[in-house]
Order: structure tokens, then C-alpha cells, then sequence
């Protein structure tokens, strides 16, 4: 009996080679990071196979047992102009390889998977070795990019009577409101967080509008609103941090919240209308705080500090909570 289920374990639980795959640290600065692995010329594929691991078998007549993880189907990571793929742990990477001038390899991991840029002199060989070297930071941004985009299909818009969407870091309720026509606004807010129904959005529209008209008289409406917001918030940081900003543009960009040139002209993405005041003043802060300091530096850092000290929690949760999906 115990020969039995010894048996049953080593059939569960199988040993095997021992996988041993680096880490490396990242900076939290960017959204989509790049890291340069430097190579000399000539160099070779150096991937070396990890050791085989000693077994001890109950039966020593039974055939080994394949390892559980075999039998699954491995997770798989596909970029949509893959070229190549390759095996990193347990997981199939196909990533997109571009040959560019340049004297290292570059990984870059985003919302559509791995790119790499290598030089023309490098080998595949060697550019799937570089890629086996940094597996452990490569598949846990696959992983962390494939968790936000599947938040942010969840969090799509269901553009209907009733449709929720963030607003200020709070729910809103789109109302369609046809007795109204809401002249010069487009629509109007209606209670609050402090009403036992929250606050909705009333849109004077009929309830047989299509989806793609209640998009636009919502996003209409937000544009609006955003720029009402943005500008009382840049009016408000302009003389803490001694800066003049001369104009507003709204964006609509998919992976850039601001944007400000040296004549005071700031643009920012009417999107953050979705986030919390505070998030929204952090960005506002950083886009003034390139007045005064064209670049990222410590300086920089330092001068958005003054005004916003907390801006590393708020730089953070804005990473972290993808915008709700309009399309």
C-alpha cells in the first residue's frame, strides 16, 4: 500500500531540471520600458542548459511520469507583427524583431507584447540568448501588460441609458434626457456623492440613440468640462511654482497624459477627467514644472515636490488604473 501511493506522488509531482532565470530591476518612469543589453562583436550563443536534477523512484521498473506542466497548454505571448518566437520558462514569446543601426540589443515590452531592435551584425542565436538572460523581467511586464489590458476590458463602456463611467475618480451615471435640450452645455450633472443615487449625467438625447451618439454627446460634454477643470488647476499651480503658461490644448493621445513647450503652451488629456482631483493636479504640476526645467532630472523631481510631495503615490496610482476603454 504505501509502494502504491509513493508511486501516486511521483506521478504527481515528477522531479526534474531545476530552471534558474534572472531578474532585472526596472524603473518605474515609463509606461512601455527599454533595456539595453550591450554585446561585443562576435559574440556567440552562450545558453547553457541547467543541470539535470538527481530522481528517486518508489518503482524503479515504472516509466518516468511527463511533468504536469506538459500537459497543460503553455501561456503564450504574441506580438501582432511577430517575426520569431522563443521559450522563456514555461511561457511561448513571439516578439517582433527589427534589425536597426545601433550597438545594442533593446527589449521593449508594451500593450501589444516584446519588441526587440537589434543590430544587423548580431545573430538570432544571440538575440534569443540576450532574451533568455532577462526572461524573469521580460515575462513579469508581459504578465503586468496583459493584467491592464484585461482591467481595461473590463472596464469598457457600455454606451447606453444608464452607462457608468469614472468621473472625477467617482461613478457617473449617463441619463438620456430627451425633455431637455441643455442649450450651450450639451448635458448637466445631477446630484452628487452625498445623493443616495450618486451623480449622473443627463444627456438630452432620446433613448433610441445608437451607442455612437452617446458616445460623442458624452465625450462632448467631458471635453468641456476638462478644460474648464484643467485651467482653474493650472491657474491655481502657475504662481506656486513662479511659471506663466499661455495656452491650453486638450488631447486625446493613447499613451501620454500632458505635454508642455518652453512658450507656456501646455496640452493635456481631457481622459483624466476620469481620474481623482489629486491625480489630475499631479499632472498639471509635472506639465508647469517643465517651465522651469525641460527634462526629468532630480531637479526636476524636486520642483514638483513643492507643490505636490506626494507625487510619487499619485504617479504611481495613474500607471495603475488604466482609463476606461471608450471604443
Amino acid at each position: 500500500m504505501q509502494r502504491l501511493v509513493q508511486l501516486a506522488l511521483d506521478l504527481f509531482d515528477p522531479p526534474g531540471p531545476e530552471r534558474v532565470v534572472g531578474a532585472l530591476p526596472t524603473d518605474a518612469g515609463s509606461a512601455a520600458q527599454e533595456i539595453k543589453q550591450k554585446l561585443p562583436v562576435g559574440l556567440v550563443d552562450k545558453a547553457q542548459s541547467a543541470p539535470e536534477t538527481g530522481a528517486i523512484m518508489a518503482l524503479p521498473a515504472a516509466p518516468p511520469a511527463p511533468a504536469l506542466a506538459s500537459l497543460l497548454s503553455p501561456t503564450e505571448f504574441r506580438h501582432p507583427q511577430a517575426s520569431r518566437e522563443v521559450l522563456l520558462g514555461d511561457a511561448v514569446v513571439a516578439y517582433a524583431l527589427q534589425r536597426v543601426r545601433r550597438r545594442s540589443i533593446g527589449f521593449t515590452v508594451g500593450a501589444d507584447g516584446l519588441a526587440v531592435r537589434a543590430p544587423s551584425w548580431v545573430t538570432l542565436s544571440a538575440v534569443d540568448a540576450a532574451l533568455r538572460e532577462k526572461s524573469g523581467w521580460i515575462l513579469r511586464k508581459l504578465n503586468e501588460s496583459r493584467e491592464r489590458q484585461q482591467r481595461m476590458e473590463g472596464g469598457r463602456i457600455a454606451w447606453a441609458h444608464g452607462a457608468q463611467l469614472p468621473y472625477l475618480g467617482e461613478a457617473l451615471t449617463v441619463v438620456l434626457d430627451p425633455t431637455h435640450g441643455f442649450i450651450g452645455k450639451g448635458g448637466a450633472l445631477h446630484g452628487g456623492s452625498e445623493d443616495a443615487g450618486g451623480t449622473s449625467l443627463r444627456i438630452g438625447l432620446p433613448h433610441s440613440a445608437s451607442p455612437a451618439q452617446i458616445r460623442d454627446a458624452v465625450q462632448a460634454w467631458l471635453m468641456r468640462d476638462a478644460r474648464r477643470h484643467f485651467t482653474a488647476r493650472l491657474d491655481h499651480f502657475a504662481p506656486l511654482l513662479d511659471v506663466r503658461w499661455t495656452s491650453l490644448r486638450l488631447s486625446s493621445a493613447q499613451t501620454r497624459w500632458g505635454s508642455a513647450k518652453a512658450d507656456g503652451s501646455i496640452r493635456l488629456n481631457w481622459r483624466l477627467l476620469h481620474y481623482r482631483p489629486a491625480i489630475i493636479d499631479y499632472v498639471v504640476a509635472h506639465e508647469l514644472a517643465h517651465l522651469r526645467v525641460m527634462d526629468h532630472s532630480p531637479r526636476f523631481w524636486g520642483t514638483v515636490a513643492t507643490v505636490v510631495p506626494d507625487y510619487p503615490v499619485l504617479r504611481h496610482a495613474l500607471r495603475e488604473q488604466p482609463a476606461p476603454l471608450w471604443e
